[in-house]
């Protein structure tokens, strides 16, 4: 990919859009933790000072693509939670239908909880308070959103369910970062199977830790 120099609004808009999208390819390739902003420069077709101009460091493209990926995941997760939670069901049970459709969603979408795993610890790093406060105006909107979502198919959850919201999604980041397991470990665990004593299977661990913190806030009848 080439670029002409950008002249008008709509050309820096469009050369924005393609260095988002050339490193949301790369995550489909690479872990957070390796994609490189001289790698993203020579496949968008940029010298790295020119990527520069449109975004101050590699982390801040990357809090801009968890952006723009929490966005499609909420839209995607109110579809999902329509359709597996049953209104008339009891709060027990649709706790449990919640967590088995949040984590089934997230569990689908490894780059984003890559991206939830480094929020913290590295891509709120190497950014200026400019770019920390959008993103935070951001993230606090989604997780608002979030929450109205949650809090619709179980209103008993009442003021926990921003909570849960928030602990859902760093689970999640931090759960990810053990799937799949390095192969040293496979190695070791096939030439000593009894040092395999808890297999992490993603989905099954984020659906019984959400479904313990959902029964946990429900109110006892």
């Amino acid at each position: 990919m080439t670029f002409q120099r950008a002249r008008s609004e709509e050309q820096r808009e469009i050369r924005r859009r393609a260095i988002l999208d050339t490193a949301a390819a790369m995550l489909g390739e690479m872990s957070v933790a390796e994609l490189s902003l001289n790698e993203l420069s020579r496949r968008v077709g940029l010298a790295k000072s020119n990527v520069l101009r449109y975004f101050e460091s590699r982390e801040a493209v990357l809090l801009e693509l968890l952006d723009d990926f929490l966005g499609t995941w909420l839209a995607d997760l109110a579809d999902g939670l329509a359709a597996g939670v049953e209104p008339q069901a009891s709060p027990e049970v649709r706790a449990g239908q919640l967590a088995e459709v949040l984590s089934r969603s997230l569990a689908e979408r490894m780059v984003l909880c890559d991206l939830f795993g480094a929020q913290g610890g590295v891509l709120e790093h190497n950014v200026s308070v400019e770019v920390v406060k959008r993103h935070k105006r951001s993230s606090l909107a989604r997780l608002t959103e979030m929450t109205d979502l949650i809090r619709g198919h179980l209103p008993e959850i009442g003021d926990g369910a921003q909570l849960f919201c928030l602990m859902s999604l760093v689970s999640a980041g931090a759960l990810s970062a053990y799937v799949p397991p390095p192969p040293s470990l496979l190695a070791a665990y096939a030439e000593e199977p009894a040092l395999c004593v808890h297999p992490l299977d993603l989905r099954d661990a984020l659906r019984d830790s959400f479904t313990a913190m959902l029964v946990g806030v429900l109110p006892r009848g």
